[in-house]
């Protein structure tokens, strides 16, 4: 009977021993699937933040896209003085006639003029055509256009603008230049002629003070010698006078001889 009960707990122990090996392989066998499960999440979750990057990330590419952007236009406009070459475009545009194409359209009211300088008698002008969105930049001589540059390009239209600007500058240079030497030689010749219109005033004068000394020294020699002759005349004449005074004494005494004296 001992043995019986014996045999049945050691058999009960093996039993509980067995249970507790499955239930531990199970627990494992779930702490793998949950850890895998976990990672597969991981994976997809990374996946989407790459194919779906979060707002602030978008902001932040399209920020550094649009720096990239504006340094590559800033780096693609020409540097100031720097002549800008014409694209093959636009100097088939310029050879096909846009001269006569904006002098057709000068005359409207849809074409819109932004900018314009003159240097002498050349100029440049931006104008912008808002039906098309199309820039024309014009350079002229005495309003007469001499070249003209269709573009739809805003920064290139500025560029060409500013490069025909500084030929304005460059081609009336001499023009000036000239212009101020024939206004200096006009006043030169205008002073000459005043100060030798001066100078014969002088000259005149002159002739006729001399003249006048002349007749002023011919009256004063001739009545310096009218002077002396009626000098002579007076000193005769007072000679003469007292000849006659004492004549006429003379036959008063005669008259008188003899009578009595008072």
């Amino acid at each position: 009977m001992n043995n019986k009960w014996r045999v049945r707990q050691v058999a009960l122990a093996a039993l509980m021993l067995l249970g507790g090996l499955q239930a531990g392989c199970a627990q494992s066998l779930s702490d793998q699937a949950e850890a895998q499960a976990a990672a597969q999440t991981s994976v997809h979750a990374t996946a989407n933040m790459a194919a779906n990057p979060p707002a602030s990330a978008a902001v932040a590419q399209d920020a550094a896209a649009t720096s990239v952007q504006s340094q590559a236009a800033t780096a693609a406009q020409p540097l100031p003085g720097t002549p800008v070459a014409l694209t093959p475009d636009e100097a088939q545009q310029n050879a096909a006639g846009n001269v006569a194409e904006l002098q057709q359209m000068i005359h409207g009211s849809d074409l819109n003029e932004l900018r314009t300088t003159y240097n002498g008698t050349y100029g440049a002008s931006l104008l912008f055509y808002g039906k098309e969105m199309t820039y024309y930049v014009a350079l002229f001589q005495n309003k007469t256009f001499w070249r003209v540059i269709k573009t739809s390009d805003e920064v290139r239209a500025e560029a060409i603008y500013r490069d025909f600007a500084q030929k304005t500058l460059q081609l009336s240079d001499v023009e000036i230049r000239r212009t101020r030497l024939e206004a200096q030689k006009a006043y030169t010749a205008r002073m000459i002629a005043l100060t030798q219109d001066h100078a014969n005033r002088l000259q005149a004068d002159l002739a006729i003070a001399r003249q006048q000394q002349a007749l002023v020294a011919d009256q004063q020699k001739q009545t310096r010698a009218q002077a002396n002759a009626l000098q002579a005349e007076k000193t005769a004449a007072q000679d003469q006078l007292r000849a006659v005074q004492r004549q006429v004494q003379e036959l008063q005494r005669q008259v008188e001889g003899g009578l009595p004296v008072r």
